[in-house]
Formats: C-alpha cells, sequence, structure tokens
C-alpha cells in the first residue's frame, strides 16, 4: 500500500463533507439524544463494514460494473432516502398530534429505528461502493494483491468515521439544549429531511456508471 497518510488525510476530508450519513445522525441526536445519535452511527459503521467486505470480495466491482445490480441499489436507496425526508417533514406537521404516543414508544423502538436508518442509509448508498472501488486502488501497488490493502483501507476509513461521528454526536448532544428547542428543532428537522430527499432525488437521477 503507497501513501498511507495522504490516504487517511483524504478520508477525512471524505467523512467530514456533510452527506445523508450527516444529515440523519444529526436527526436522531436532536430526536433521541446521544444514544440514538451513537446507535445511528453503530448502524453506520456496520454497512461500511460490509461494504468493505463487499470490495474486498469484488462484489463492488460487480455493482459499478454491472447497470441493472447498480441501478437496482440506486433506486432503492434513493427510494428510502426520499422516504425517510418525507417521514422527517410529515413529523413536522403532527408533532402535537404524535408526541403522545411517540413518548410511549420512544424507549422500546428508538434505538431500533436509529440503527436501522443508520444501516441503511448507507448499506444502499452505491456510491460508497464506487468510492471504495475508485478512491482506494489510488493507494495500493499496481500489480499488487488488493485483499489485504482494502481491508486496512476499509477498516481505516471506518475507524475515522467512528471517531469524527463519536465527535459530532457529542458535539451535537453538549448543545442540546438550544438545538432541543422546538423551533430549533423543527429548523434542524425540516432542513433534514429537505436535504435527505434532495440526496435522494439526486442519487435517482445520477447515471449508473458502467
Amino acid at each position: 500500500m503507497e501513501n498511507f497518510y495522504m490516504f487517511v488525510l483524504m478520508c477525512i476530508f471524505f467523512i467530514i463533507l456533510p452527506g445523508p450519513d450527516t444529515a440523519i445522525t444529526t436527526k436522531n441526536t436532536v430526536t433521541a439524544g446521544k444514544s440514538g445519535g451513537l446507535k445511528t452511527l453503530f448502524g453506520i459503521c456496520c454497512a461500511l463494514l460490509i461494504h468493505t467486505s463487499a470490495a474486498v470480495l469484488g462484489l463492488s466491482a460487480i455493482i459499478v460494473k454491472s447497470a441493472l445490480i447498480f441501478s437496482v441499489f440506486k433506486y432503492v436507496g434513493a427510494v428510502y432516502l426520499i422516504y425517510l425526508g418525507v417521514k422527517t417533514l410529515w413529523s413536522l406537521k403532527n408533532k402535537e398530534v404524535a408526541a403522545s404516543a411517540e413518548m410511549n414508544t420512544k424507549s422500546k423502538f428508538a434505538s431500533t429505528s436509529c440503527f436501522k436508518q443508520g444501516f441503511l442509509t448507507n448499506l444502499l448508498n452505491p456510491k460508497i461502493a464506487i468510492l471504495f472501488l475508485t478512491f482506494f486502488p489510488q493507494f495500493v501497488d499496481p500489480g499488487s494483491n488488493t485483499f489485504l490493502p482494502f481491508v486496512i483501507m476499509g477498516t481505516t476509513y471506518t475507524v475515522l468515521t467512528v471517531l469524527w461521528s463519536v465527535l459530532y454526536v457529542h458535539l451535537i448532544h453538549q448543545i442540546s439544549n438550544f438545538m432541543k428547542k422546538p423551533k430549533t428543532q423543527n429548523i434542524i428537522e425540516g432542513l433534514t429531511g429537505t436535504i435527505l430527499i434532495g440526496f435522494g432525488i439526486r442519487l435517482f437521477l445520477e447515471k449508473a456508471h458502467h
């Protein structure tokens, strides 16, 4: 593997760049507290490990090269992001009506929901597979076996994601009093819903890579 430190630096830039993972982590940290944000992060990291395994086994290459398989992942992921966005915006309209019901079910279902949202948001995004298959090879010796380097790079990317996300969740939690004000929360959820729908539409319209 070549230029490991450059790889780490580039990973940091990719990770801190806002995307669907950031949006869903922000939303769940604000609405479900630090535990909700961390469970979302755990779901994202589990999905990243699957992407790493897929890259190592060559499945990501198949997804990227097959227009049909790529399209299936793309459309399912796009629909899910749009669904989350619409659900978030719709909850604003029905917040008062659903408040009592949510209070009764929050402790029972919040952790599962946060984990599932983080996991599916990342897993169903084929752009992660493209990132792994186009970005990682730039740091591998030409003609060498890619198995171990891909494992190292995928693990490094996941660890850096964990470190950044834990810091991010902690920061959001520290200013939770401000973040949880009804007006602030409505603005955040509105922006999050809009961003998720925007990412979903962008992913939906993106052409399959051959």
